[in-house]
């Protein structure tokens, strides 16, 4: 048997052993932790679509012919299958009611939040007796008993429905107008105040979000445009929930690529003073890789994030954001070559891996029906407005998938070495390895025992070519090859590759540590 059979078979031993079990362990939320430590693989989902039943094959939930949307306990089915293919927590996008009026699309968008204290009707079975809540707690138990942690996303504004129930809680503009943020009509601006003085009436509604939310069982708490609030704003709110819990996760989706407030009317908080207020992570801009050309503009932002808690004096982490559900299908941008590198990076940087239901299988988000009048609506727009590409979030719709089997394969195995590489990382050293190609990017990680390297072309037109430097290198060490299309060429030194557009390899340099 070759070493590369060995270590897959390592490697999928121990990840069935973990998984395995005749009853279900007793959970303790550790989700802040894996963050932390940069092994956590989360999988974001929309509980709407998760596991709709589009029987009709139409792309749309026709519940006059019978066809089911997705509820919080008919997405209980779809848990196995994120459990075998190395999910350890799910980021839910919002599961507060959405509002009806001035709305985008049939469903409404999950972020136009109509209330803060109760959950989306629209994810209740009525197959059962048991309330939404029981609904949702069941939910989250079963995902809990299945080693997944469990993120839920707090929307960063409040529908025009809310609005109208609450104007106090918003912004005005000069002339008495609620504002509306960016290009979102259907969302009108809360007002959390400023470094001087913050809203409480805005904070309480969040401290009620939060307490619903650990009541059910949630690990954390992913927050939507979180520069939009002040710093002071978060730091209460985290420790708030940090007295009931120190393992309570936040993730800020921010960016250091991001300089703007959502309008004139907003306040601006930078991604650092967000992780200064008690965030653990946020978002990078890994986002930009698509129009990234070289390797030293990842790296630029690697070395960034990596410096960050010696920077803030605090443990902080970040996620792989190249794919969201606020992001294009990589499978447009280049392909399914970008799907490939996406799960691999995610697997071997020290980040957390991030993926968007439906990405693991190579769905396009493609919808026929989309921006197309719609025969019935739940909302008052009449039509099926969704953005290209990009998952839908408007309507009831089908569960997301591509049904690439074989990208579906890959994307178990990365989970799988990513337990591997999480590892290696916490207790090895990161090594950014230089190519004469500025196309190509390498590194590697490495203990006092092995190391693993991984090589990809930027490039996704041409093929490219690259000598790799590395020190100690002898050239006739044990390679073990865990993902490439071409072997590399060892030699004293370095290693030669030839690599397809796009292409990524990944390596084991068994019984060598890299100085």
């Amino acid at each position: 048997m070759n070493n590369m059979k060995k270590l897959i078979i390592a490697l999928s031993i121990a990840f069935c052993v973990s998984s395995a079990g005749l009853t279900a362990p007793v959970h303790v939320n550790d989700l802040r932790s894996k963050f932390l430590s940069n092994s956590a693989i989360i999988y974001e989902i929309n509980i709407r679509t998760f596991n709709a039943q589009d029987s009709n094959g139409n792309g749309i939930i026709d519940f006059d012919e019978g066809e089911e949307s997705g509820n919080f306990l008919n997405a209980i089915a779809n848990l196995d299958e994120l459990q075998a293919k190395g999910v350890n927590a799910i980021h839910i996008l919002p599961i507060t009611p959405v509002g009806k009026m001035k709305a985008l699309g049939t469903a409404g968008s999950l972020y136009a939040a109509s209330s803060f204290n109760s959950l989306n009707p629209q994810l209740k079975s009525d197959k059962t007796m048991l309330t939404i809540e029981e609904q949702a707690r069941k939910f989250i138990q079963e995902a809990h008993d299945r080693g997944i942690a469990v993120i839920v996303d707090v929307p960063a504004c409040g529908s025009y429905d809310l609005f109208m129930q609450r104007p106090e809680l918003f912004v005005k503009d000069k002339s008495g107008k609620a504002v509306i943020p960016a290009d979102w009509t259907d969302v009108r601006l809360l007002n959390a105040g400023n470094e001087v003085q913050i809203n409480k009436d805005v904070l309480n509604l969040y401290k009620e979000f939060v307490d619903y939310m650990m009541d059910l069982g949630v690990d954390g708490i992913r927050a939507d445009v979180a520069h939009c609030k002040p710093a002071k704003f978060w730091k209460e709110l985290i420790e708030y929930s940090r007295k009931r819990d120190p393992q309570f996760l936040w993730l800020a989706e921010s960016s250091n690529s991001w300089k703007d407030p959502v309008s004139e009317y907003a306040v601006y908080t930078p991604y650092d003073k967000l992780l200064q207020a008690g965030f653990d992570g946020y978002y990078g801009s890994y986002f930009n890789m698509k129009d990234w050309k070289t390797s030293k503009e990842l790296f630029n932002q690697l070395n960034l994030d990596r410096s960050l808690t010696k920077k803030l004096g605090q443990s902080k982490s970040v996620i792989g954001s190249f794919t969201t559900h606020d992001e294009l299908s990589p499978v447009l941008i280049n392909g399914k070559k970008y799907s490939e590198m996406i799960m691999w990076l995610n697997s071997t940087l020290p980040i957390n891996a991030y993926y968007v239901d439906g990405f693991d299988t190579g769905d396009n988000y493609i919808y026929f029906w989309a921006n197309k009048k719609a025969p019935k609506t739940f909302t008052d727009d009449e039509y099926y407005f969704a953005h290209r590409g990009k998952i839908d979030i408007f309507n009831f719709s089908r569960r997301p998938g591509g049904g690439d089997k074989e990208l579906s394969a890959d994307f178990k195995l990365a989970n799988q070495f990513k337990k591997y590489a999480s590892t290696l990382n916490s207790k090895g050293k990161f090594i950014q390895l230089k190519t004469n190609n500025p196309s190509v990017f390498a590194y590697a990680v490495s203990d006092t025992k092995e190391s693993f390297i991984v090589i990809g072309n930027m490039n996704f037109t041409s093929d490219n070519e690259a000598d790799v430097k590395i020190p100690g290198f002898k050239g006739s060490e044990d390679v073990i090859v865990i993902k490439t299309m071409t072997t590399p060429i060892s030699s004293k030194g370095k290693m030669s590759v030839r690599l397809e557009p796009g292409e990524i390899q990944v390596l084991v340099l068994n019984s060598f540590p890299i100085k």
